[in-house]
């Protein structure tokens, strides 16, 4: 019993007894500590290297959005230029996976738009054009440093969104081969309704003058009494021509010429007539800054007698113009000329700021030349004289336009380069007789007959005819209606260089290919003459005549399409301001 109770207490002394407790606590738990110290250093680590990684794609896509058209490349360069070099590159449709010393990337170009009212997830569209984004996904094996050994490396994953919004401000139409004061002043005050008195020196400094479109907003704003809005909310406005060329003189940095001529012709204009300001300036995004604010990089200028033209155009509310030209053509003893301008398409204005995919277009036209030709000698011989000889000229014009494709800076702002793809509208003309009822609608086209050309007498042994009347017709066109591709350096960008588009090379002037291709045919009055032989005689004559005056003719015609910006088969675009924009993360 002694011994039982021996073991006994000694049993209670060795449960009491803590003395060695924390020696073997500390035994139980190190393999713990250490295997959860091991999985805290890997977690850090797979932390710290999935931040870096986002920080290169962040990089990558910053790289790739700035050089969008290359946007695999650059990204891929950026990869290396961080340690990242074994790369596979992963299509759009397929999936890979990383390996241990291999990483997969995907590029994929889109567009992003920043509005608010979009969830932040669908504002990223990816594969639509034209593109301003580019998403860069990266997939790589983590580095696991204790945990390697019983579980495979996990894949880290990151992206990136970056966005640049290159523009572009360029416009359509605006060379004027030489001046005639005279038919400016004429063709002008029948767009704005009153009589214009400009001299040739006015519209040369006109021509020369460029207006600041951003601080003709801002003029316009006074003039619409406007305050605290944007120069959207300005565009989105009415206004007359009066008004619109009034702020054109307020412009700061015109010379005094311009100024005053640009005062008169706004005095001068009686239409009151108000024009959506969306259809003759469209600002793009820069439409967006408050009025005062000027984008970074970009100017936005337009030439001044353009400019006036444009509007008044526009503005005309008949869509007609008469002019009565009197005996200022030479050879030509009366000269009358009709104008029909058709409105360019509403998607579209004239003047615009924007990226890829924006355009520019001249409005349709028509012109209506009814001229009388001086005779001079009229005597043929063989009995016949040639009384008189009229040159009925109708020219179509449709509308031309130019469409940004591109705009790249492939080494920096200096190397900044904007590709247009431009083209001519298609030219129509006839010498011949046109309805009168259909001439300003555009909806339809124009039916033509054969015109009295001429007027001769004819002096037979026993037949005296006073008025024969020769009649005759003939059509030309230019129907080649491929685009071509323009290129703008920073060098053209800054000296505004216009660059001419033809649909085709015009060997012959407009008028002598009509002339030459114009058939005549004679009414003999049912008295079973043989005309051929007067035909033989007179359309010589009267082709010789008419190839007098196609020079002033067709000088008269392209100065009255150059002062409406729009050319018989060519189109002239000039790129005023372009900026790359800044390549900047959104997502």
């Amino acid at each position: 019993m002694r011994t039982k109770g021996g073991l006994m207490a000694a049993t209670r002394r060795l449960l009491a007894d803590r003395s060695a407790n924390f020696a073997i606590m500390t035994a139980l738990c190190t393999p713990v500590a250490l295997a959860l110290t091991a999985f805290a250093v890997d977690e850090g680590a797979l932390y710290n290297e999935r931040r870096a990684a986002q920080s290169i794609v962040d990089l990558a896509a910053i790289a790739a959005a700035q050089n969008i058209t290359n946007a695999q490349q650059a990204a891929l360069t950026t990869l290396a230029d961080n340690g990242i070099t074994s790369v596979a590159v992963q299509q759009q449709g397929t999936n890979l996976a990383p390996t241990g010393t291999k990483a997969v990337i995907q590029v994929t170009p889109g567009r992003y738009t920043g509005v608010s009212t979009i969830a932040a997830g669908s504002r990223f569209e990816a594969g639509k054009l034209p593109y301003n984004a580019v998403q860069v996904s990266l997939k790589k094996q983590g580095t696991l440093y204790f945990a390697g050994s019983i579980m495979p490396p996990p894949t880290i994953g990151t992206t990136a969104i970056a966005s640049a919004q290159p523009q572009a401000a360029f416009s359509i139409g605006s060379r004027l081969a030489s001046l005639n004061g005279g038919i400016l002043n004429g063709l002008i005050g029948g767009l704005l309704g009153g009589n214009i008195s400009l001299s040739v020196m006015d519209y040369n400094s006109l021509i020369s003058a460029d207006v600041d479109v951003l601080s003709f907003v801002d003029q316009l704003a006074v003039q619409l009494r406007l305050t605290g809005v944007s120069y959207s909310d300005v565009l989105a406005s009415k206004a007359t021509v009066g008004q619109i060329i009034a702020a054109m003189a307020n412009v700061p940095g015109l010379d005094r010429t311009a100024k005053i001529a640009l005062q008169t012709l706004a005095s001068s204009a009686t239409t009151t007539v108000k024009i959506p300001l969306s259809t003759l300036v469209d600002l793009g995004s820069v439409g967006s800054l408050g009025l005062g604010q000027q984008p970074a990089g970009l100017s936005v200028d337009a030439s001044a007698l353009s400019m006036v033209t444009a509007a008044a155009a526009l503005a005309n509310g008949t869509n007609q113009v008469a002019v009565n030209l009197g005996a200022t053509v030479p050879g030509l003893a009366s000269t009358t000329l009709a104008i029909a301008i058709g409105e360019p398409m509403q998607n579209s204005a004239w003047l615009a700021v924007g990226e890829a995919g924006t355009v520019v277009r001249t409005a349709q036209t028509r012109i209506k030349l009814n001229a009388s030709v001086t005779v001079g000698n009229s005597n043929l011989g063989g009995g016949i004289n040639l009384l008189a000889v009229n040159l009925p000229l109708n020219v179509e014009v449709a509308y031309a336009e130019a469409k940004l494709t591109d705009i790249s800076c492939p080494t920096g702002p200096s190397s900044i380069k904007v590709t247009l793809a431009a083209q001519p509208g298609v030219v129509e003309a006839h010498l011949a007789n046109s309805s009168a009822s259909g001439f300003a609608d555009f909806t339809k086209p124009q039916s033509f007959s054969d015109a009295d050309i001429a007027d001769v007498s004819l002096k037979l042994l026993l037949i005296n005819l006073n008025l024969l009347q020769i009649k005759g017709s003939s059509a030309f066109s230019i129907t080649n209606m491929a685009p071509t591709t323009l290129t703008y350096s920073a060098t053209d960008i800054a000296n505004k260089t216009i660059k001419t588009v033809s649909t085709k090379n015009l060997t012959q002037s407009l008028t002598t290919s009509l002339i030459n291709n114009l058939s005549l045919s004679v009414n003999a009055l049912g008295l079973g003459l043989d005309v051929t032989a007067l035909l033989g005689a007179v359309k010589p004559a009267v082709t010789t005549l008419l190839n007098g005056v196609t020079a002033p003719v067709d000088e008269l015609v392209y100065n009255v399409l150059g002062a409406l910006g729009v050319h018989v088969g060519e189109a002239d675009v000039r790129v005023t301001g372009a900026t790359c924009g800044r390549s900047v993360l959104v997502q």
